[in-house]
């Protein structure tokens, strides 16, 4: 068989956008999702475990990690303090990366940060660090309609949400020293 010019350009042509397509669809961002770091009996900020752990997420998802975290995001604190948990666990390691937390999704607006993740045209991964409570719900949003709930006595657990976030794929231990033994 042979091909006219025009012919053959059209077939390098169609497997070129097959190519294309296929390597933006690997190019979307692997979602990572975590509690906030553990909370004292009563008030606001975290515990001296808390502070401990948020410490460890430097080691877990740090530059030499195979996370590859290029984006954080964690719901926004308000100003009397409350809600302040979840960015100042993933600060430390924000710090180390180079990277701003994104604090523009309140706590119970998980459609933005489905709009986020979305959007989201950077180099790496995302780091989500909410609430456990909302979890769920931003799991679900993002397209998983039997996501999981977070247990309520667990501070260490990563969830895993591979593009196109329909389901957990993996949920492991952060594994920090003397929190997690």
């Amino acid at each position: 068989m042979t091909l006219t010019l025009h012919e053959s350009h059209d077939i390098l042509g169609s497997k070129k956008r097959t190519s294309l397509v296929a390597a933006a669809a690997s190019a979307q961002p692997t979602v990572y999702l975590i509690r906030h770091g553990e909370k004292p009996d009563s008030g606001d900020g975290l515990s001296a475990e808390g502070q401990q752990r948020a410490q460890c997420l430097r080691s877990v998802f740090g530059a030499s990690s195979a996370y590859s975290i290029g984006h954080i995001m964690a719901q926004t604190p308000k100003s009397d303090g409350s809600r302040q948990r979840p960015y100042d666990t993933v600060a430390p390691l924000a710090s180390d990366l180079g990277l701003t937390v994104d604090i523009t999704c309140d706590r119970d607006d998980s459609d933005c940060v489905k709009d986020v993740v979305d959007g989201y045209q950077g180099s790496g991964n995302i780091l989500i660090c909410w609430e456990h409570d909302a979890l769920h719900d931003i799991v679900k949003t993002l397209g998983d309609d039997d996501a999981p709930d977070y247990p309520d006595n667990s501070f260490n657990l990563i969830w895993t949400d591979p593009y196109p976030y329909s389901q957990i794929t993996s949920t492991i231990s952060e594994d920090c020293p003397g929190l997690d033994d």
